[in-house]
């Protein structure tokens, strides 16, 4: 009997333990993933609903000289088509007088012309400077804040730090979701409703992509 008893009292502790344990994760899970879900949930709205919530793209261009003494630097030449960074005073000069942020990226260089993407999330631009004569043509282009949102959702034109910040952020939603599941198992006996929720939650999808979505 007194073995019994032992046992039983044991096999409390590690449930104890562990419902402590996972308790502790879930919560830490749902903290680091609360604002992250929230913003991912808002967009995935935006973005099912984007043909209905229209953006109004503001497009700037500019116009500007390069500069004499850096001509020099982008000279036209008979090398082949390539891409390479502009060089530094030029990219300087551009991220100076023009209003851009970032103009380190590799470039498209051809005979005659250099054209640089800047993409960004929520909107686009490029540069493009005549090798002959430094004449600079920027563009622009905004599509606002909800696109802007929406390409954060997507990871588009993000960069790496945004990357991280994704992978960590599923990570997080893994973890809360797997502890929840847990969680959900070791409470089921007191809760009937519980694993017909679960099952709802799989089978429904299911059944809308199979019969309402087409290939």
């Amino acid at each position: 009997m007194h073995g019994t008893t032992t046992t039983a009292r044991a096999k409390r502790s590690r449930k104890a333990f562990w419902l402590k344990q996972l308790h502790t994760w879930h919560w830490i899970s749902s903290a680091v993933s609360l604002v992250g879900l929230l913003l991912f949930a808002i967009t995935g709205f935006t973005l099912n609903h984007a043909a209905e919530i229209e953006g109004s793209p503001q497009t700037v261009e500019r116009a500007a000289q390069l500069p004499a003494p850096l001509l020099p630097a982008i000279k036209p030449d008979d090398a082949a088509d390539s891409k390479k960074p502009l060089p530094a005073p030029v990219a300087e000069w551009v991220e100076g007088n023009l209003d851009i942020k970032h103009a380190r990226g590799d470039a498209e260089w051809s005979a005659d012309e250099i054209y640089l993407a800047l993409p960004r999330p929520g909107g686009d631009g490029w540069v493009a400077i005549d090798r002959a004569s430094g004449a600079v043509t920027t563009e622009s282009t905004s599509r606002g804040w909800i696109a802007w949102l929406n390409d954060l959702h997507k990871g588009r034109n993000s960069g790496t730090v945004w990357k991280w910040f994704i992978d960590i952020f599923v990570l997080a939603c893994i973890v809360f979701s797997l502890t929840g599941l847990v969680l959900l198992q070791m409470h089921s006996k007191n809760r009937p409703s519980t694993w017909p929720l679960v099952g709802a939650g799989l089978v429904i999808p299911a059944i809308l992509a199979i019969f309402f979505i087409h290939i």
